[in-house]
């Protein structure tokens, strides 16, 4: 799914261009206003497509101001999922997920986030590694987004690869 949680007008042309020019075909994303914050937009749009098809999807987007998006990618029997998450504010978050959409932390990235807590000496600098490994403060910001999009519509593209 490539969720665009608010992006301004002016803009949606661009996102669908860059988002036909990943999926290889037309997407015609349907715009709604976003009511959390007026003047903005927001669309989501199913799509099918190879392995790196999410992170293409996601480095194409990214860098244009003001755009909130998110792309997740469902896990396969040949792949782990993932989600990536962008905010004007915090930039890009990446994280691998199951087949239940859980972000799973390798053994490597939480002895990174114990190594960086215990040379701060500070007693919760564990819980704030750990909650920046999860995503936690993208989430924060994104939640008021993704609820304003409750019973929208959603177009679907179907592409055999």
């Amino acid at each position: 799914m490539l969720y665009i949680h608010s992006a301004p007008r002016a803009l949606a042309p661009h996102i669908e261009w860059a988002a036909s020019g990943v999926l290889g075909v037309p997407a015609k994303l349907v715009w709604r206003e976003q009511p959390v914050a007026p003047g903005l937009v927001r669309s989501e749009l199913s799509w099918r497509g190879r392995e790196d098809t999410g992170a293409r999807l996601a480095s194409a987007i990214r860098g244009w101001d003001d755009v909130r998006y998110e792309v997740v990618q469902d896990a396969t029997a040949q792949a782990d999922g993932a989600r990536w998450s962008c905010t004007p504010e915090l930039g890009i978050f990446h994280a691998a997920t199951d087949h239940a959409g859980n972000t799973v932390l390798s053994e490597d990235h939480v002895r990174g986030c114990m190594e960086r807590a215990a040379a701060s000496q500070d007693p919760r600098a564990l819980q704030r590694e750990l909650s920046l490994a999860l995503g936690e403060p993208w989430d924060e910001d994104l939640e008021i987004y993704r609820h304003a999009g409750e019973g929208v519509r959603m177009r679907w593209l179907q592409r055999v690869v």
